[in-house]
């Protein structure tokens, strides 16, 4: 049986704000999103409310799950100051986000680990908590990048295969919740089934076992979301779908250094990420702010990777250094991480992965495939030379 948002709205009007109005009229509703059978919304409200306003958002999710029809719901509870009020021993963001069951995140306008502004520096630091683990999945990795347009996806999806061909149980996870690219990257136009009634079950390709947020809406539907719903739905597809036994999940990040970011490093003990650039300066510059982020939570970094490092002619086999070459092996040696290898820009890489075919499995003894098989090679070498299992979670603190 079908769900509609109207059958949704209805239950929501069923429920009380913290000042008796229904929750439909109390103006903190979001867009509600209703796909499938799996209803995502958020409820935002002012930081100094949000512990009246947490049971609130418990009794919508059992409303809206009491819905026929209904299989999953995603509620967050969005919590925001109040314009004007005083920064002094008000919650910050980050203090409402966890009272709201969210993770931390920088104050508005800031960047994950740092946010210079007339109130301070901030800065993340270790503490002495020891992340959770995610059951059944050995090590989890992530694929980000300084900026988008660099090719960090079909990387993502071909250092995934690599990896499979060193004989591991890999997963996918798409963290890109505005632009997801997993469900156009392996052609995959099906529905997760759900597990329970509770719990996602991944969609499988070429071995691999994938989510994303893609599965579960229209293409067209565009996720305007603010950053603890991110966070939410990040949070949920983590840990709440059915991964099974995994030795890596890879997971493609979304361009930047923030919410998404911030959120893996403190949900989850990273073995490392993968930053991917272009060769040209402006990306390269990305890219060092991304390496800067990513050491400052205190995740290791596995290398960086060259993408469109070089085009060679299919038709005259003449060499052209499109985006300059071989800046981001150079930045790599002056960040001290590793350079794990260079990707050509080169047509049958560019139409496999429009085409949801890409070349590590379809063309497996093409040169291609070769080279994210060394990529993939190294990347596992310095997983497995060293990165620390039991990393304690960041925390950001406000200097003065």
């Amino acid at each position: 049986m079908a769900v509609s948002k109207e059958q949704v709205l209805g239950a929501l009007a069923k429920v009380a704000a913290p000042n008796g109005q229904p929750l439909t009229e109390a103006g903190v509703l979001s867009d509600v999103v209703v796909s499938d059978g799996k209803v995502f919304f958020s409820v935002t409200v002012d930081a100094a409310t949000v512990k009246a306003w947490e049971p609130v958002r418990n009794a919508a999710e059992a409303a809206v799950k009491a819905v026929p029809g209904v299989v999953s719901a995603l509620v967050a509870l969005t919590a925001e100051r109040a314009a004007g009020a005083s920064r002094g021993p008000q919650p910050s963001h980050g203090a409402a986000n966890r009272a709201a069951g969210t993770p931390a995140r920088p104050a508005a306008g800031g960047h994950a680990g740092h946010n210079h502004g007339p109130q301070g520096h901030t800065h993340a630091h270790p503490t002495d908590k020891v992340l959770p683990g995610i059951p059944g999945i050995e090590a989890v990795i992530a694929v980000a990048s300084g900026k988008g347009g660099v090719g960090k996806s079909t990387t993502a999806v071909n250092l995934a295969l690599g990896l499979r061909d060193q004989g591991l149980k890999v997963g996918m996870l798409d963290a890109d919740i505005y632009g997801p690219s997993l469900p156009k990257l392996f052609a995959i136009k099906e529905k997760p089934e759900t597990v329970g009634g509770t719990r996602l079950k991944p969609i499988e390709r070429y071995g691999l076992k994938i989510m994303s947020i893609g599965f579960l809406i229209d293409e067209e539907t565009p996720m305007i979301w603010r950053g603890p719903m991110v966070i939410s739905a990040i949070t949920q597809m983590l840990r709440e779908v059915e991964w099974g036994k995994l030795d890596i999940l890879v997971v493609d990040m979304p361009p930047g250094t923030g919410d998404a970011q911030l959120t893996m490093a403190q949900q989850v003990p990273l073995k490392g990420v993968v930053i991917v650039s272009t060769p040209q300066d402006l990306a390269l510059l990305d890219a060092r702010r991304g390496v800067a982020m990513f050491k400052r939570v205190n995740v290791p970094v596995l290398g960086v990777v060259e993408n469109m490092s070089y085009f060679l002619c299919p038709e005259c086999g003449t060499r052209s250094d499109i985006f300059a070459h071989g800046g981001a092996r150079h930045e790599a040696e002056r960040l001290g991480v590793p350079f794990l290898g260079e990707v050509p820009l080169h047509m049958t890489i560019r139409e496999k992965s429009d085409a949801g075919l890409p070349v590590v499995a379809t063309e497996p003894d093409g040169p291609h495939a070769k080279i994210y098989r060394d990529i993939a090679a190294k990347v596992l070498a310095e997983i497995r030379g060293g990165a620390s299992a039991g990393r304690a979670a960041p925390k950001i603190v406000i200097e003065a």
